[in-house]
Formats: C-alpha cells, structure tokens, sequence
C-alpha cells in the first residue's frame, strides 16, 4: 500500500485508541493526519505534538501531522480538508464513559453526535467518502441474547452514551441510503484495555478513570487506595458484570484491516462489525488476573450497582474474522501483563 496514494484523517487521533491506531497505520506505511482537542491527551506548553504522539514517531521513526482542532467547530474542520486530500476518515473523537454520559448527556450529544454531523458535512463537501467509525456494543442495549450478532436490534440503549453511537449509526445509515458511493465501517468495539507491548504508549485517563482496567492499574502502583466494584448481585458466576475484553493492540490491527478492506473491495453501505474476543470475563477474574501479572494486591469494595450497566456482554466476531480476515489474539493474561508495564513505566501517564 504506497503511502503517497493513501492519506488517512484519523479523529481523536491522541486518545487511548486513536495513538495505538495511528501507531498501527504508520507501521502499514499509511500516511496520517491526527486532529485531536486533546480532552483525553496530554500535551507539555513547549511541544508542538501530544506525549504519546511524539512517542509512537520514536517507535515507528515516521512522522504525524497533528493539528489541535476540535470536531464541535466546522470551521475548523473544513480549514483541515482544504489543507489536506484524504482518501479515508478514521472517526474515534468522542467522550466514552458511561457513568460520566448519565450526569452530562448534553455534553455527549454535542461531541458525539453533533460533531460527527459536523465531519460528515464536510467529508461531503470535499467529496471524502470512505468511512470508518468508532462505534460500541453498547448499540445492542439489553442482549437479548448472547453472544451479540451485528444483524440484532439495537437502540434499546441504556445509557446516554451508547444512545449516541447508536444515533450516529443511524445518521450514517440514512447517509449511506442517501448517497450510493458512501462506504462505512461501523467497528462495534467491545472493552478496549491493554497498552503497547513497549510499555511506551497506554491509556492515560485525565481525572478518575471510568474504566475497570485503569482503575486498577492506578490502585496497583498506590495511586488509589481501592478499587469500587459496582454490584455484585448480577446474574453471573461470581455476581460481578462479565465483560468481553479486547487487547488495544488487537483493536488497533482491526482498524488497518477494516481501512484495507475499504480500499482493496470498495465496499458500499453501511457495514457494522465487531471487533471482540467472543469470551466474556467478570470484574472479579480481570482483578485476579491483574493481582498475578502485577504480583499485587488489589483491595476492592463492592458498593451499589451503576445506572446504565448490564450484567453479561460478550461478541461474536465471525463477521470481523470473514470480511476483515481479522481475530483477536490476546488473552486476559497479555492484556494485564501490557497494562501494569505500561503503569509502572508511567505512573503518572504521559506526564513527566
């Protein structure tokens, strides 16, 4: 794939899934712009570029085009399409937390839908139409049942968030109806966790982590003093909620193959495809499984259960493995010895 034909905008390029992505795609020799309003990123006064961007140029020995541009403001979107020709749209600028969604859901229909308009208006404008777009199980709602299928239901949202990917969904649907040449590549992701096998880029939460994999990682280096396990009265083996777990780095990988796979058969529509382990684990097996990879004690409480969690969640990704020629390859055990390498070579994130 010669780099000077192919040019990818990737959104929210400094985040957690944005770096390891982008570290992905300038390793497939993919050329890449990173716009990102570094929300989620670290970035020291006298650097042009966030931490974990100038870190991923060290790994690969390439460069990224960065530029500071937030996706609420057009203006600032089209200014980028007119410096720049791009053959493709990597959309991971979003807020993702749950809990978070529930007490600021203005906030979260702004950024993640409003702005999605926002980039897909002028993409159409500049006559950009292959699409890739962050999107989560959380679409599915309540399972009706497991493991989750692309072609179920979705909508039955239960939590701000998710209504959003799955109002995204929607918009890109009709989009897609609507012009005949527009391709998108909805990439369901399950639980995004892990860092780079290097321990150099990881996920670098600003504030309190509303994931369970930092949170853990902060209280095995002493930077919380415990861990809250929300509900422990689920239907579930051990009554703790059972999530699918994907390694950053296997997510990563799905986004190049979901690009190449746009590229080389020139799909058209709208495609959703989960990108997911097919197994599920409870929050009490992933502390277990962090304690050995750690060689830690991880104290924990349990207290009430969170608005807008579900018990069990877990993917079937026969679609990814078919069209994308893609699978996961990471286990429970790879995804915390990579996280707490991560932590204890960065105690403090990005932050020196």
């Amino acid at each position: 794939m010669a780099s000077e034909f192919w040019n990818v905008l990737v959104t929210g390029g400094a985040g957690y899934i944005g770096s390891h992505t982008v570290l992905e795609l300038l390793q497939a020799d993919i050329q890449v712009v990173v716009i990102d309003n570094l929300s989620n990123a670290h970035k020291d006064s006298n650097s042009e570029k966030p931490e974990c961007l100038l870190r991923i140029e060290k790994l690969t020995n390439k460069n990224i085009t960065f530029i500071n541009c937030d996706i609420t403001n057009i203006n600032d979107l089209r200014s980028v399409f007119q410096k720049y020709t791009f053959h493709c749209v990597i959309h991971l600028a979003a807020l993702k937390a749950v809990g978070e969604s529930c007490q600021k859901p203005l906030e979260y229909y702004k950024v993640n839908v409003a702005g999605t308009v926002n980039l897909l208006e002028i993409m159409l404008e500049n006559n950009v139409k292959r699409f890739i777009y962050s999107s989560s199980a959380t679409v599915y709602g309540v399972p009706e049942k497991l493991p989750l299928i692309e072609n179920m239901k979705t909508g039955n949202c239960t939590n701000p968030y998710g209504k959003t990917k799955f109002m995204v969904e929607e918009i890109l649907k009709d989009l897609c109806i609507s012009d005949k040449e527009f391709s998108v590549i909805s990439l369901r992701y399950f639980n995004p966790v892990g860092a780079h096998p290097s321990g150099q880029i990881g996920e670098n939460p600003n504030g309190v982590p509303n994931n369970l994999m930092p949170y853990i990682a902060q209280v095995s280096v002493g930077k919380r003093d415990v861990l809250y396990v929300y509900g422990d009265d689920y239907d579930t083996p051990d009554g703790t909620g059972v999530r699918d777990y994907i390694h950053i780095m296997d997510l990563a990988v799905g986004h190049v193959k979901a690009m190449i796979y746009q590229k080389t058969d020139n799909p058209t529509g709208f495609k959703p495809i989960n990108l997911g382990t097919g197994k599920g684990y409870s929050v009490l097996e992933v502390i277990h499984a962090f304690e050995k990879a750690s060689g830690k004690n991880i104290p924990y409480k349990i207290v009430e259960r969170r608005p807008g969690d579900i018990s069990v969640s877990y993917a079937d990704a026969s679609i990814a493995k078919k069209e994308l020629g893609w699978v996961a390859t990471k286990n429970m055990d790879v995804m915390c010895v990579d996280t707490w390498k991560w932590q204890q070579n960065n105690p403090n994130g990005y932050k020196h």
